[in-house]
């Protein structure tokens, strides 16, 4: 299933986000991979889903 993490990427543009397991919800966000693991770790959420969001979306077309 595709997710959409469009509203995520504007909020959290360039920055890393630790996502539950939803992957909508995020749990930590932080410039540094380890800054968002540790914002998800003092909320209590110890295996999060990480991402690192572009700058930018470019659309990309193309076949799976």
């Amino acid at each position: 299933m595709v997710k959409d993490w469009t509203k995520i990427q504007k909020k959290y543009r360039g920055l890393w986000v630790a996502l539950a397991k939803d992957e909508k919800t995020v749990m930590g966000s932080g410039k540094t991979l380890r800054q968002a693991i540790e914002q998800s770790k003092k909320r209590g959420y110890e295996d999060p889903i990480m991402a690192r969001m572009p700058t930018e979306v470019i659309p990309y077309i193309g076949i799976l």
